[in-house]
């Protein structure tokens, strides 16, 4: 039998030694993704081809960015462009943008146009699993500015512009102006026509009692918009629980309904009212009263006669929020204006005698106060089927 050396037994046992803290080395790395492993033969598909000047410019342009190879295939996209419902598993969605990519890759060149796009639902902000009533229709949409152009005989770029904001800004300008200054207006209006029967003398004390009327009725509307206004503003401050805001939900509600019956029962309609007298939230009464009441009076503006107004509370399905939740009978939302409902000043088209004189204030005041109080709002609603509006709030703890 040979013998080995000892100097060589004890350089194979460090080698050994060595080999195995290797070994164990790059298994670890491996696992916690903090090495890769790299091979010598990789399949063409998993090559973009892009010069590095190329890509680092990619990366240096603001906004978003997709680039398309000679099969249609996306091979670099910024993260938005999933968001904006413009590309989805590695693909080009939206048929207007696919179609330029075409035209641009035959013939070269730059194209440039508007394009309006709805986010993936899965995309969508989740506000912690609240158990509310969700349409689809109210997810708002996305306004984009488009270009597209050839890089190369294989690579063509499109680069999006989120404009969706400066839009909705627009629209909220545009409807403050034919809302808000129709208001201002009437009540100097009808001043003008008193002080002028006044003033000729000439008018008899029926005509003047008219005038006055009109007064005070434009004056009373004034001062409701002033008074959303400023329910408005208030509704911005996010509100910090503590045992001085705790409210139980049905005391508020039972007083909220209560102070509206009459003028439920002047416009023919019958409000109906349960719940859960457990639950318990940490919000301010004021704001919880206005949320509710904007609610049912928007409820019963489009309640037909002898309709009913279920106001209703419930704990949602997870037990971490309490569901008020307001439905009515009426001709429901136009399918076109149930993504701007929430908005400041905005006014649906369906209007009516009841709901004529509003400036757009009341849902945006129940979505801010539901923001303030760390919940949600959100709406159901079909033609001739009546509307669901949910606010969702964090129960107390």
């Amino acid at each position: 039998m040979i013998q080995m050396p000892i100097a060589a037994l004890i350089a194979l046992i460090a080698l050994s030694v060595v080999l195995l803290v290797a070994i164990a080395v790059v298994s670890v790395g491996i696992a916690t993704h903090r090495v890769t492993l790299s091979f010598a033969h990789r399949d063409e598909n998993d090559v973009d081809d892009l010069s590095d000047d190329t890509a680092a410019l990619l990366s240096m342009l603001p906004g978003t960015s997709i680039v398309v190879d000679e099969h249609d295939s996306v091979v670099r996209s910024s993260p938005a462009a999933y968001q904006l419902g413009v590309v989805e598993e590695d693909a080009i969605i939206d048929a207007k943008v696919l179609k330029a990519v075409h035209e641009a890759r035959k013939s070269g060149g730059k194209r440039q146009f508007d394009l309006t796009t709805s986010t993936p639902d899965r995309y969508s902000v989740d506000r912690g699993g609240n158990d509310h009533v969700t349409a689809q229709s109210v997810s708002r949409p996305n306004w984009l500015k488009v270009t597209v152009a050839r890089i190369s005989e294989k690579f063509v770029i499109v680069l999006v512009t989120d404009v969706s904001e400066v839009v909705r800004f627009g629209q909220v300008r545009d409807s403050f102006i034919t809302n808000v200054s129709e208001q201002l207006l009437k009540p100097t209006q009808a001043l003008s026509q008193l002080a002028d029967s006044l003033e000729h003398g000439d008018s008899d004390s029926e005509q003047i009692a008219k005038d006055a009327r009109l007064v005070r009725s434009s004056c009373n509307k004034l001062n409701h918009m002033v008074s959303d206004l400023l329910l408005l503003i208030r509704a911005q401050e996010p509100i910090t629980p503590s045992s001085a805001n705790r409210l139980n939900v049905m005391e508020q509600l039972r007083a909220t309904v209560k102070r509206l019956e009459p003028e439920a029962e002047q416009a023919g309609v019958r409000l109906h009212l349960k719940g859960d007298d457990a639950l318990v939230i940490n919000g301010l009464a004021d704001q919880i009263d206005s949320a509710v009441t904007k609610l049912v009076e928007n409820a019963i503006g489009y309640s037909k006669d002898n309709g009913v107004v279920s106001v209703s509370a419930s704990v949602s399905k997870d037990g971490k929020q309490a569901v008020i939740r307001v439905i009515d009978q009426g001709a429901g939302i136009a399918k076109q204006d149930q993504d701007r409902i929430f908005e400041r000043f905005y006014r649906g088209a369906s209007q009516n005698e009841r709901t004529a004189d509003g400036v757009g204030l009341g849902l945006a005041i129940v979505k801010h106060v539901a923001l303030t109080h760390h919940g949600d709002v959100s709406v159901w609603s079909a033609a001739g089927q009546g509307s669901t509006f949910s606010l969702t709030l964090p129960l107390a703890q």
